[in-house]
């Protein structure tokens, strides 16, 4: 299958069966989708919503943020990853927002990188999911994802060349989507260890199942 073909296949497959995905972040406005993603850093999204209502009760917007003790909001954050250094994080980001753009959540990948804690894939997601823009943000499903399938070359071996990678062949408009649409499928089909291939409905465009899968079964069934 040529590249063009393998990402026409992945696009149309996820237009037509999960046409609007969404983050599954909880969050009410931009100030608390930041605090989010720069707390879901190499932890779960599920773990994340659960300490999060606690957080923003407290810490409503980024003015009572920027005004916190980082001992403080370690409190409220002590069970997600590195909690200590994403405390310092949290309330350094809060008082830049309040500092440097009025207590706004800024619009560029420039502006959001100068904020503590905040890399370019927690830039992107923030330009995606608040401003749709079309920035692609790789995080670890996206990377593994996108090589399995064959949309990514094993040349690509940073995540901004897969990301280079996915926006040299995935129309503007499907940028903003095709960043849940792989990382739905890392979560939830194509998992690290013991990827589904059974439940996935690429397979048929999957270079993962065409060289390991497939293989794999076709030699159990010949010994």
């Amino acid at each position: 299958m040529l590249k063009k073909e393998r990402f026409r296949r992945f696009i149309d497959y996820f237009t037509t069966h999960f046409p609007e995905p969404e983050t599954e972040l909880q969050f009410g406005n931009s100030y608390e989708l930041l605090v989010a993603v720069i707390l879901s850093a190499q932890c779960t999204d599920k773990r994340i919503n659960q300490i999060t209502p606690a957080l923003f009760a407290r810490f409503p917007e980024a003015e009572s943020l920027a005004a916190a003790s980082v001992e403080e909001v370690f409190t409220y954050i002590r069970s997600v990853s590195y909690p200590n250094n994403k405390a310092k994080h949290l309330v350094g980001m809060a008082r830049m927002l309040m500092s440097d753009f009025g207590g706004d959540v800024p619009g560029t990948v420039e502006e959001l990188q100068r904020l503590p804690g905040v890399g370019r894939k927690t830039a992107h997601v923030i330009l995606s999911i608040v401003f749709n823009q079309p920035t692609m943000a790789v995080d670890t499903h996206v990377f593994r994802v996108s090589h399995r399938i064959g949309l990514a070359p094993l040349t690509a071996t940073t995540p901004l060349a897969v990301e280079k990678a996915l926006m040299a062949h995935i129309p503007k408009q499907y940028v903003p989507k095709a960043h849940h649409w792989l990382i739905l499928h890392g979560r939830y089909i194509c998992i690290a260890r013991s990827p589904k291939c059974g439940e996935c409905a690429l397979r048929d465009a999957c270079k993962y199942y065409e060289k390991v899968t497939a293989p794999a079964a076709l030699s159990r069934k010949t010994t």
